[in-house]
């Protein structure tokens, strides 16, 4: 599954991005600063860097850099129309921008272009007799295709974004809330997960990959 780092200031933006983007099977942490965009690309080597050059603290130039310092592909955000910002960043070697505002879909075409390039990309992910696509979209389980609905899928996406961390419910319905723009009551959300259950365990009545913390919520083994 592809690491993102996604440097942008605008909380409200930030809040946005990630969860579409955890949604299309990326995962996706965040840095406001050039300070933690700096510390962060240090210490997990995302496989892209998505950055604002325009930032509170520091700038986006000297993010880009060290990111291509680190063998890292740049995406750069921009305000529209700022020519001096395009050709900058491109000279600097971003692999590619995009200018605000943008369409989040074009923005995901953009990320897996720049992947595929670069090869960076790692669209498959395995957990034991399980295999998602993410790239496809598509979940196999021992060599069968599993159909998922849009909902189980992208619950199945969380809890691999999330590999191995508690998930309280709350966090469960915000996740989904905001990835498929349907409401989702408390109620809704254990149906969903046995739902899943009941298409990816071996045995839905004793689960060994998503497994219930009680009183916490719930961990997607690893």
């Amino acid at each position: 599954m592809e690491k993102l780092l996604l440097v942008e200031d605008d909380l409200t933006l930030v809040r946005m991005l990630r969860s579409f983007l955890e949604g299309e099977g990326f995962r996706t942490t965040t840095a406001s600063g050039q300070t933690a965009a700096m510390e962060q690309m240090a210490a997990a080597q995302p496989d892209l860097a998505l950055v604002d050059l325009s930032l509170a603290e520091g700038n986006g130039f000297a993010v880009c850099g060290e990111a291509k310092r680190l063998g890292i592909p740049v995406i750069f955000l921009t305000a529209s129309g700022d020519e001096y910002s395009v050709v900058a960043g491109l000279d600097m070697g971003a692999d590619d921008y995009i200018a605000k505002p943008f369409r989040p879909r074009e923005l995901v075409s953009r990320i897996r272009s720049v992947l595929r390039r670069t090869g960076k990309g790692r669209r498959v992910v395995t957990l034991r007799d399980l295999t998602v696509d993410t790239e496809k979209g598509t979940v196999t389980k021992a060599g069968k295709e599993v159909f998922l609905s849009a909902l189980e899928y992208r619950l199945l996406l969380v809890f691999l974004n999330s590999r191995g961390q508690i998930l309280s419910r709350n966090r469960l319905l915000e996740e989904i809330w905001d990835s498929a723009g349907d409401f989702v009551s408390d109620n809704t959300l254990t149906v969903y997960i046995k739902r899943l259950r009941d298409k990816i365990e071996t045995d839905p009545a004793q689960p060994s990959l998503i497994k219930t913390v009680r009183g916490l919520g719930y961990r997607l083994e690893g």
